[in-house]
């Protein structure tokens, strides 16, 4: 089979007309002979191959990524490529499969545009052109600045899509839309911006004030800080009375041990770092009895902002005037295990396995790409755990617990909408393929509609929703191992030799004391 026909056999044309209204394969064939009639100058056609190319697998886009990440749009850099990752899935494995279609004949493209090696899948949606959208759209809801810059950009690569002839006019739209609206929708798993928490007055406490850092142990995770530099200069000229300790230096557990037995033991303890870090501040300052400091420095501060505390500003200012609230925190306890602090969610399932994946990438690649490598990596081996709960076992792809009740169009509960109403918001995941479970995961229960109604998931309802004020989990063993848990983007510690292990979550009403501005 020559070339030319591979591309346009009958069945594969007469699909094409079945599927597609007679007014795009019009447009589609008329934008196409204009293109094609164009006599551009070789360097431009030059050009356009050239950033055809760059594309291909997210590379440019990848490369755009990193360079805002080295440059402090961290934030910016990871919504853009997880929301190129979710686009390029959803048109490669999802569009391509259910639209395909045959892609412009060879024949009819200028010699000197062709590609060395013309694509064989189908054409509809353009995985270029939906990977550009979702980078660029991604990138603008954090950034606009930079986003807005980067729209031209993404515009070229999805018009050098039809320039080389590797798709039509409708392609090239539909995939631009598709990936614009993934990292659309992807604002609502998580949001980019979150306004503080209005909380109840009842909440309120008054806590130790301390304008320079007397009487605060303030343990700093050495990468964060609101301007991706060392945040220790920051914190020592703002409060230079404060004892700074970096984590890793030391076990933490030791340090304030010592430190809280000592003739002036600290009033406050403090905390620079991200969610993971603030989970063992707050497990010290409960152990201790001594309100909890928190300085956003993570990726996403889940914790902190629902506290009021999104900003070093806010904290420092909450600092000063001694304003505090009561938080409420759970209580993890694993087999016959030491309680720890949970101060977020618990998970068993397709998360644990994420962050198990990405920590064996972070040192090589940080954080936010071995967070899109072990994306990756779970959708194409992630499989079902065997959990029981409430004396009902069953196979399920995740189950969540979250502190407090979380938003409500979510699968994966991360984000407290309070900190106060005494419950565990539990969310079981029953999916019917690993391919729904991402999307169920990736999208939330909102678009998990549109789908749904489009045929593209399963009508009936995956997710199952609990409200309780303590959670008995029993984890088994399946023929890939035995599952892990995480909290709050770490994996807990569990007896993998075993067959199984419990799990045991309960909240604790108002057991921490944490500083918020009125």
């Amino acid at each position: 089979m020559t070339q030319h026909t591979r591309f346009h056999t009958p069945l594969v044309w007469l699909r094409r007309r079945q599927r597609l209204p007679r007014w795009v394969r019009r447009a589609d064939s008329k934008v196409g002979r204009a293109i094609n009639r164009w006599n551009a100058h070789p360097a431009t056609d030059a050009a356009f191959l050239a950033l055809s190319r760059s594309a291909d697998r997210g590379r440019l886009w990848f490369s755009i990524a990193a360079v805002l990440y080295a440059t402090r749009q961290r934030r910016a850099a990871l919504r853009g490529v997880l929301s190129l990752t979710v686009a390029s899935i959803v048109a490669n494995l999802i569009g391509k499969k259910l639209f395909g279609g045959d892609r412009p004949l060879l024949k009819d493209i200028p010699v000197g545009r062709r590609l060395k090696k013309p694509p064989t899948s189908g054409s509809f949606p353009s995985g270029h052109s939906a990977s550009a959208g979702a980078f660029a759209v991604g990138v603008a809801l954090e950034s606009p600045v930079p986003g807005a810059a980067l729209a031209p950009l993404a515009w070229s690569v999805a018009y050098s899509r039809l320039h080389v002839g590797a798709h039509w006019f409708s392609d090239v739209i539909g995939g631009y839309l598709l990936g614009a609206g993934v990292a659309a929708l992807g604002k609502l798993v998580v949001p980019a911006r979150r306004k503080a928490l209005a909380l109840p007055e009842a909440l309120r406490v008054p806590l130790p004030a301390s304008p320079e850092g007397e009487g605060l142990l303030i343990f700093v995770n050495p990468s964060s800080g609101p301007t991706g530099e060392d945040p220790l200069n920051l914190l020592a000229s703002r409060l230079p009375r404060a004892e700074l300790r970096r984590l890793g230096d030391g076990d933490a557990i030791e340090i304030t041990r010592a430190a809280m037995e000592s003739p002036t033991p600290p009033r406050v303890l403090g905390i620079c770092g991200g969610d993971g870090s603030v989970c063992l501040a707050a497990h010290l300052a409960r152990t201790h009895s001594v309100p909890l400091l928190v300085l956003p420095g993570g990726t996403f501060n889940h914790f902190a902002r629902t506290a009021g505390v999104g900003t070093f500003d806010a904290a420092f200012a909450a600092l000063e005037r001694g304003e505090g609230v009561l938080a409420d925190v759970g209580e993890l306890t694993i087999d016959d295990g030491e309680p720890t602090t949970v101060i977020n969610a618990a998970s068993v399932g397709l998360y644990p396995e994420f962050i198990d994946v990405r920590e064996r990438y972070q040192d090589r690649f940080g954080k936010w790409a071995a967070g899109v490598l072990a994306a990756v990596r779970v959708l194409r081996h992630a499989d079902p755990v065997d959990v029981e709960l409430d004396g009902r076992r069953e196979r399920v792809w995740s189950v969540f617990v979250g502190i407090n009740r979380n938003r409500p169009l979510t699968v994966a509960p991360m984000q407290r909408d309070r900190l106060d109403d005494g419950m565990l918001d539990v969310r079981i995941l029953r999916a019917h393929s690993r391919l729904h479970a991402i999307a169920s995961l990736a999208f939330g229960r909102r678009t998990g509609a549109v789908l749904r109604a489009l045929g593209l998931m399963p009508t009936s309802n995956e997710v199952v929703e609990l409200q309780q004020r303590d959670v008995t989990l029993h984890v088994h063993r399946t023929p890939d191992g035995l599952p892990g848990l995480a909290h709050d983007g770490e994996v807990a510690e569990v007896d993998e030799s075993s067959a199984s292990y419990t799990a045991r979550v309960r909240n604790l009403p108002a057991a921490l004391e944490v500083y918020s501005p009125h």
